[in-house]
């Protein structure tokens, strides 16, 4: 460690004994204790200084996270708001004007504000530069009209991210604008879109004459595509880089194994050790993937990590039923729930089988994804598009 990275070590310690010594964890409020871990610059130290942050590298984070773990500090609610945290947070922290950070980031943080996403439409999943969502200038005010689908947590959600078409005469990527939404506005109609599982964690979402001040646009006009890029690209990092060793699945196979040795069989314990090992491959891949992302944002290597997971949480989740054997084919609960958040690891392996069907189209297809990794990380020539320079209004529909 440098003497640079000695004195910011030390002055880090500095920061959480203070915060710790003003907001005793024990009997502070979690909102109350995030919202002053906020005010000193250790929510995201990588973040702008007044903004949740300190301006540092954001590998110093993790100091911070173990030393406030060490002392049974709040964490903030990533089961919940993994959409604010992972993805809302640092679009706004890159795009969002001074005002926009000072509005939206620190009640984000505190859990005060649960985000969604209203990125995808029945019409354009896939193809998201496609959406046909409007939003129509009125004075200081954006009018919202439109359709969003396959949106996780909307009935939990305070606020939402938003791409919608503001200009439908020119190519349908230059055309797009991006906007924070309170989904309180009486014009958003949330619906559930029941599983595979019995649950509706997924939601449609009708948007009727919907008002959304200009001030909550984020970025400039017709600059959404640019905006939604960051957006997506951290939240593939965050899908497939964020499991500790032998967590997740894995982790429930192997203690599995560990714990019923009449299970086992050699083929099987071969097959096992395969996925263990790709499991910490992956693991490790998405650690070095993160520190090389910690002076700026994620790259498409984000989309490499996520197709990785997908492929992997399938096979896993897979081998766990067979393992099993006909008790992996029981299932406790086909009533439709509602929950705050997927719990992989909490329910049977029934469960886990068939939630992993969602993880190759939550978060980009992977065939989409196999699209970004051949053109932008690889350098293959792209596929052909005949739609890239035509107006959006003439494109068939």
């Amino acid at each position: 460690m440098s003497p640079d990275e000695q004195t910011t070590s030390r002055d880090l310690s500095g920061r959480v004994k203070h915060l710790l010594d003003q907001y005793d964890p024990s009997t502070t409020g979690p909102e109350d204790f995030l919202g002053a871990r906020f005010d000193a610059g250790l929510a995201w130290v990588h973040f702008p200084p007044g903004h949740g942050g300190l301006g540092l590298p954001q590998s110093h984070q993790a100091q911070v996270e173990a030393e406030l773990a060490a002392a049974g500090a709040p964490r903030p609610a990533a089961g919940r708001n993994g959409i604010g945290l992972g993805m809302a947070a640092p679009t706004i922290a890159a795009f969002g004007t001074e005002e926009q950070k000072r509005r939206f980031l620190r009640p984000l943080y505190t859990g005060r504000h649960i985000y969604c996403q209203l990125f995808s439409e029945p019409g354009a999943g896939s193809d998201l530069a496609a959406v046909a969502t409007r939003a129509v200038r009125d004075g200081d005010d954006w009018i919202v009209n439109g359709q969003k689908v396959w949106t996780s947590g909307a009935q939990n959600a305070q606020m939402a991210i938003l791409v919608a078409r503001t200009d439908p005469s020119v190519p349908k990527h230059a055309g797009l604008t991006y906007f924070l939404l309170d989904m309180s506005d009486p014009g958003v109609d949330v619906r559930p879109l029941r599983q595979i599982t019995g649950e509706a964690e997924f939601n449609e979402v009708f948007l009727t004459d919907v008002r959304v001040p200009d001030a909550n646009r984020l970025g400039d006009e017709g600059q959404g595509w640019r905006v939604a890029t960051t957006t997506l690209n951290n939240e593939r990092v965050a899908i497939g880089s964020g499991a500790p060793r032998e967590g997740g699945m894995i982790g429930k196979v192997a203690a599995t194994w560990r714990e019923r040795p009449e299970l086992r069989d050699p083929a099987r314990h071969d097959q096992l050790m395969r996925l263990w090992v790709e499991a910490e491959v992956t693991r490790l891949t998405g650690e070095r993937l993160r520190q090389q992302l910690a002076a700026g944002q994620p790259g498409p290597e984000g989309s490499g990590m996520k197709l990785a997971f997908a492929r992997l949480a399938q096979t896993v989740s897979g081998f766990e039923v067979e393992l099993h054997g006909e008790d992996g084919l029981r299932y406790d609960d086909w009533t439709l729930r509602r929950p705050e958040a997927v719990d992989f690891t909490g329910r049977e392996p029934g469960y886990r089988y068939l939630r992993a069907k969602g993880n190759s189209i939550e978060g980009g297809t992977s065939e989409i994804l196999r699209n970004v990794v051949a053109e932008r990380v690889l350098g293959l020539p792209p596929e052909h598009r005949v739609d890239k320079d035509i107006p959006w209004k003439d494109l068939a529909r």
